[in-house]
């Protein structure tokens, strides 16, 4: 049975397309913060856990940026944030 043998430009662009596809899945989740939902401030994330009880008053936020300890850019719904993976920024507005 005759051997058949991959051209070395093959091998390559399958190879690119594996690192293309993992580097791509990398970075899939938004950044989540707790803040609180009238001055955008940044909080603790205990200000946002309901599990102990304490019923904080903050809001997880996901994506944007923080500056001066408050964000912007980001949404409250997860799934509106767009997400990215290598060399993106992760945000949207909303």
């Amino acid at each position: 049975m005759a051997r058949r043998r991959l051209r070395s430009g093959t091998v390559v662009l399958g190879g690119m397309g594996v690192l293309a596809a993992t580097l791509t899945s990398c970075g899939s989740e938004p950044d989540e913060r707790c803040i609180d939902p009238v001055t955008y401030e940044v909080l603790p994330d205990y200000e946002c856990d309901d599990d102990d009880g304490g019923g904080g008053h903050g809001r997880y936020y996901y994506g944007g940026n923080v500056s001066n300890g408050k964000a912007s850019g980001g949404s409250y719904d997860k799934s509106a944030v767009k997400t990215g993976g290598f060399g993106s920024s992760g945000s949207s507005g909303g």
